[in-house]
């Protein structure tokens, strides 16, 4: 769709307002709600105005003004709004009318443009799979009287015993992979949710429960461009967040919101093309995995301990990080395997669905900047020839967890927190600075935010303290 289509839309559908959206740094969507009337050619063309300073890691209050412009392409109306409303993701601009450094769709479009430069590839595909939570109530507080969380859900397993109307089948502790009604509740809101996203534009494949008790959740959409799929992904959270409103839940894409079950991950399907033909097909080969396509697994195993600064910004991502949870902390290739890094799927798999699958990445990632990254990582695998075999990352076509201490040894894995995390971003980044796609001021940036969020975890007295210590 372009801006004509646009404009003819908001006439022909009687539109009422048009929401603008930027996303800022850390991930988050932000927006503006014009009428519908005042929306014209000018508006594409010159962008919309806004306080930069208001949005986490941009500009400082003596330089705000930025603008947004519109993206004419990545237009749907909005399900849940009651007056009728088009809404259209925005690149952020300065005021002179060059795009702004830091701005994290400005990067993924960016490294798509990289990709095309370096001649191996024309475009770059993107499957993620958003595992997410369905609460039926959730409360926590953070301050000097007192910290807590407490959480909350219809099928959970620690509500057997409740009291008042209770009637049974709830979800086992890491027991929830698939089971049919009455045990999976939600199944009538994951439908109302793919039919949202189909009438939004997004392609669902599936939906499911996964394993996790308390309401813990799958939907799957195609796959698409890197921007494109980064997109797709804001309004996939956009939409399950306000039907699970709707429905008097409350959903999260926390990676650990449970002790002592699964957490939620965020696994990357990827794989690039040359206009039609797939490049990561070679029949034969491991898993029929080209070369091209093994390098790009050696990049990003090669790059991981500083991609996962990217790919899993949180404190709370280091908690679903553990083994024995299905986490994928071994930095280790192998085909069908879950419990490896990298798992190449050979179900059904075609020339075109040759991919591969990046499983330690979670929804607090930044799509556009965790894609992005995955891409370079890859991509300088493939340009400086990093076959996994010859580093040490696999394969490995057993389950790593059963495996001896010895053999568990030779296996690396990923960092155990967010600082190591950033540590290895600080001393390994060159990779991301090519082809200008990021820049020193964007990783300098993305990593004093994150340190301060360390600290304001590390501050703050936790529960479990005053169970360990209290009357030491």
């Amino acid at each position: 769709m372009d801006m004509k289509s646009v404009l003819s839309l908001i006439e022909s559908e009687n539109i009422e307002y048009v929401d603008f959206r930027v996303v800022d740094l850390s991930g988050r969507q932000h927006h503006v709600t014009i009428p519908a009337y005042a929306v014209d050619e000018g508006t594409f063309l010159n962008g919309v105005a806004f306080d930069g300073s208001s949005l986490v890691g941009y500009k400082g209050i003596e330089d705000s003004d930025m603008v947004a412009m519109p993206d004419p392409a990545s237009a749907f109306i909005d399900p849940f709004v009651e007056a009728k409303t088009l809404n259209i993701v925005c690149d952020i601009y300065n005021p002179d009318g060059t795009p702004y450094e830091r701005d994290p769709r400005g990067i993924a479009l960016k490294a798509e443009r990289y990709l095309k430069q370096t001649g191996l590839a024309t475009d770059a595909y993107f499957g993620p799979e958003s595992e997410f939570f369905l609460f039926d109530n959730v409360r926590y507080a953070s301050g000097p009287s007192g910290s807590f969380f407490h959480i909350d859900s219809e099928e959970a397993f620690w509500n057997t015993g409740k009291e008042g109307q209770n009637l049974g089948y709830k979800v086992r502790n890491k027991g929830g992979y698939f089971p049919v009604q009455p045990t999976d509740t939600q199944v009538d809101i994951r439908n109302e949710m793919c039919t949202l996203m189909t009438q939004a534009g997004l392609k669902v494949e599936r939906h499911h429960h996964e394993v996790a008790t308390a309401g813990q959740a799958e939907i799957n959409f195609r796959f698409d461009t890197l921007t494109r799929t980064a997109d797709n992904l804001l309004l996939f959270k956009y939409i399950v967040r306000n039907v699970a409103a709707k429905h008097g839940k409350t959903a999260t894409f926390m990676p650990k919101p449970i002790v002592g079950d699964n957490g939620s991950g965020m696994h990357v399907h990827q794989s690039l093309f040359d206009g039609e033909r797939p490049l990561f097909y070679e029949k034969g080969g491991y898993a029929n995995l080209s070369q091209m396509a093994l390098y790009y697994i050696g990049g990003i195993l090669y790059h991981a301990p500083a991609l996962i600064a990217l790919t899993n910004p949180s404190t709370n991502s280091f908690k679903r990080l553990v083994p024995g949870y299905e986490a994928p902390v071994n930095l280790v290739f192998s085909k069908g395997n879950r419990s490896a890094a990298i798992r190449i799927p050979v179900a059904a798999m075609t020339p075109k669905a040759a991919r591969i699958e990046f499983r330690t990445p979670d929804s607090t990632a930044n799509p556009y900047l965790a894609f992005a990254a995955m891409l370079m990582a890859g991509l300088d695998g493939i340009k400086r020839g990093l076959d996994p075999r010859e580093l040490g990352f696999g394969p490995v076509d057993r389950n790593i967890y059963d495996l001896t201490d010895a053999e568990k040894h030779e296996i690396k894995s990923a960092p155990g927190s967010l600082e190591e995390a950033l540590n290895a971003l600080e001393r390994d980044h060159d990779f991301l600075l090519e082809g200008g796609v990021f820049t020193h001021d964007v990783i300098e940036t993305w990593i004093a935010l994150k340190r301060d969020e360390i600290q304001q975890v590390e501050r703050t007295v936790n529960p479990k303290e005053y169970e360990l210590y209290y009357d030491l």
